[in-house]
C-alpha cells in the first residue's frame, strides 16, 4: 500500500517542503529509506520502528521503502521522524489517506513514542503556508512559534499515539491560538538612560544612530561610560511589529536559540561577543553553515567592546556585510545568504592605557599609540556613520541623568514612522539603508547646503562613501526635528559626529 505526507526541513535560512512517500508490499522483509539522506535522517529508521512497536502496533515483516522527495536535495535534521511514522501507519492500514491530506507534520520521535522539539519550526510553517498548506502538526513545545498566525491551524501534540488518535478523530483538539498583543507587552529594561550622568554628545549620537539605523563608534578613556551607554540602546529602540518579530523568531528558531518561555521574540536582539570570537562565529559559516553574531543581531544591535582587541581578520570581514546588510556564505555548489541588517556599535580606548591624548596620564609611546589605532583600518572607519568621544564624567554617586529611556524612545519612534512613511514604496525603511542613487530624491537640499557639503568634501579629502553617510545622518537629524529639507545645521551636526575620528587617525601623533 502507498501513502504520502508533507513535511519540511531547513537549509541555511530557507525552509523546504518535503514529501514523505511510503510503500509497503509483500516480499523479503527490509526497511529502506532513500532520497539523499544525511546520517541523522537515516537513523530515523530505527527510531520510527521502535516508537511504533512501543505504542502497541505490530510492525509487519514486509518490504518497506520510504522516499523523501525531491530526491536531489540533501535532507538534514530530525524533523522527519513523525511524518515517516505517520506515513508508515497509513501504508500499514491503521490510518486512512484522508486523515493525512493537506497536513504538514514536523517532529522528532523518542523511542517511547514521545514527540520532541526540533529547530526551525516557524520557518517550516511559513514555507508550508506559502505553498498553500493550512494545517500543521508539531511537538507541543514548538506549537507556540506559529500560533500568532491567524490564517493557519497549529496543533501541538505530545506522543505518536496521541497523533494517531487525533488524525482518526478520536482525540479532538482545538488549534493553538496566541494573540500577538499578549507577547507584545511593554518591555521593561533594567538599564535606563537616566543612569548616565552627563555625556550629552554620546547620548545624542546614540539617539541618532537608533533613529536612523546608523553605525556608531565611541572613543574614550576606560570608565567613561561607553559600555554602559551601549547596554541601554535596546531600551530606546522602537517596539517590534509582527513582521519583524516573526523574522527574528524564525532566525532564532533555526539556530535553536529560541527561549523555552518565549514562543515569539518581542525584544530586539543585543549581541555583545567577546573579542576572542573567531571570524566564522562573527559572520557565519562552518562545515554546516550557520548564522554568525552579525546575523543574530538582525533588527537589533551588534556591540563590539574593546574594538582593537578583536583580530584584524574578524574586523575586516565585517566590511561587506555592513555595507550590503547581508552575508553570503559559499560552499561547493551552494550559497547561503543571511541577513545582517543590524546597528553596528563599537567602543574603544584611544590607546592601550586608555588616556591619550591626555599626556599627563597616558603612558604609551608614540609608536604604541599608532600601532593600537592602526588595528582599525580606514575602510572600516568609513563604514561608521557616527563617531563620538566620551570624556570622564563628573563624580556623582547618586546623581541621575536628564532624560529616561522612555522619553528618548518616544522621539525615536516618531522618527522611525516618518521614515517608514517616506520609504513605503521602497525595499528599505530607514535612512541608514538609503542607497546613493536615491539621495537626490529623499535628501533635498538648497543650493547653500549643497555648497557647504562640497566645501566639506574638498577640505576633508574624504571618500564618497563618507559623504554619503554624512548625508544619511543629516537626513535622520532633520527627521528628529520633523524638517522636510536638510538644513545647514543638520549637516553641521552630522559632520561634527563624522570628524571626531580625524583627531586620532587623521593627524600625526
Amino acid at each position: 500500500m502507498f501513502s504520502s505526507i508533507y513535511s519540511a526541513d531547513v537549509a541555511g535560512m530557507e525552509a523546504r517542503l518535503i514529501c514523505i512517500e511510503a510503500d509497503v508490499h509483500d516480499g523479503l522483509p527490509v526497511f529502506d529509506m532513500v532520497g539523499y539522506l544525511a546520517s541523522a535522517v537515516k537513523e530515523a529508521r530505527e527510531r520510527v520502528r521502535i516508537a511504533i512497536r512501543n505504542m502497541g502496533v505490530h510492525f509487519p515483516a514486509k518490504r518497506i521503502t520510504v522516499n523523501l522527495s525531491p530526491a536531489n536535495l540533501r535532507k538534514e535534521g530530525t524533523s522527519f521522524d513523525l511524518p515517516i511514522a505517520i506515513s508508515l501507519l497509513t501504508a500499514f492500514g491503521f490510518l486512512s489517506k484522508e486523515c493525512t491530506k493537506d497536513i504538514l507534520m514536523i517532529g522528532e520521535l523518542g523511542l517511547d513514542g514521545s514527540l520532541r522539539p526540533v529547530k526551525g519550526v516557524l520557518a517550516m510553517i511559513l514555507e508550508g503556508r506559502r505553498q498553500g498548506i493550512r494545517r500543521f502538526v508539531v511537538p507541543d513545545k514548538n506549537a507556540g512559534e506559529g500560533a500568532v498566525l491567524e490564517d493557519i491551524e497549529i496543533y501541538g501534540l505530545q506522543t505518536l499515539a496521541q497523533t494517531m488518535k487525533f488524525l482518526r478523530g478520536e482525540c479532538p483538539l482545538a488549534p493553538i491560538r496566541v494573540s500577538f498583543q499578549k507577547w507584545r507587552k511593554e518591555q521593561a529594561y533594567q538599564e535606563d538612560f537616566s543612569d548616565i550622568i552627563g555625556q550629552g554628545a554620546a547620548k545624542r549620537a546614540a539617539e541618532i544612530a537608533i533613529g536612523g539605523r546608523h553605525n556608531l563608534l565611541m572613543i574614550g578613556p576606560p570608565g567613561s561610560g561607553k559600555t554602559m551607554l551601549a547596554k541601554r540602546l535596546p531600551g530606546i529602540m522602537p517596539v517590534m511589529d509582527l513582521e519583524e518579530s516573526l523574522e527574528i523568531t524564525r532566525l532564532y528558531s533555526i539556530c535553536g536559540l529560541l527561549p523555552e518561555e518565549d514562543s515569539v521574540m518581542t525584544k530586539r536582539p543585543f549581541r555583545a561577543p567577546h573579542h576572542t570570537i573567531t571570524q566564522t562565529a562573527l559572520t557565519g559559516g562552518g562545515r554546516l553553515p550557520m548564522p554568525g553574531e552579525i546575523t543574530l543581531a538582525a533588527k537589533g544591535v551588534l556591540f563590539l567592546d574593546e574594538l582593537p582587541e578583536f583580530s584584524r581578520s574578524s574586523l575586516e570581514v565585517l566590511r561587506q556585510p555592513l555595507e550590503e546588510h547581508k552575508v553570503t556564505i559559499s560552499r561547493l555548489g551552494k550559497s547561503y545568504e543571511y541577513p545582517s541588517d543590524c546597528i553596528f556599535v563599537a567602543a574603544m580606548n584611544p590607546c592601550r592605557c586608555g588616556y591619550f591624548p591626555d599626556r599627563k596620564r597616558c603612558r604609551c609611546t608614540t609608536g604604541e599609540i599608532q600601532r593600537y589605532l592602526g588595528k582599525i583600518s580606514e575602510p572600516l572607519l568609513d563604514r561608521m556613520d557616527l563617531c563620538v568621544e566620551t570624556g570622564m564624567p563628573d563624580f556623582s554617586l547618586y546623581g541621575r541623568g536628564d532624560e529616561c529611556s522612555a522619553q528618548i524612545r518616544e522621539r525615536v519612534e516618531r522618527t522611525v514612522q516618518i521614515q517608514k512613511k517616506r520609504y513605503r514604496k521602497e525595499a528599505f525603511s530607514y535612512n541608514g539603508e538609503l542607497p546613493e542613487t536615491l539621495l537626490h530624491k529623499y535628501c533635498p537640499m538648497e543650493k547653500d547646503e549643497q555648497e557647504y557639503l562640497n566645501l566639506f568634501f574638498e577640505e576633508e579629502k574624504c571618500s564618497m562613501r563618507r559623504i554619503t553617510r554624512v548625508v544619511r545622518v543629516a537626513r535622520t537629524i532633520a527627521d528628529l526635528e520633523e524638517s522636510e529639507c536638510i538644513l545647514e545645521k543638520h549637516l553641521t551636526e552630522a559632520m561634527r559626529f563624522r570628524s571626531v575620528d580625524r583627531s586620532y587617525w587623521g593627524v600625526s601623533i
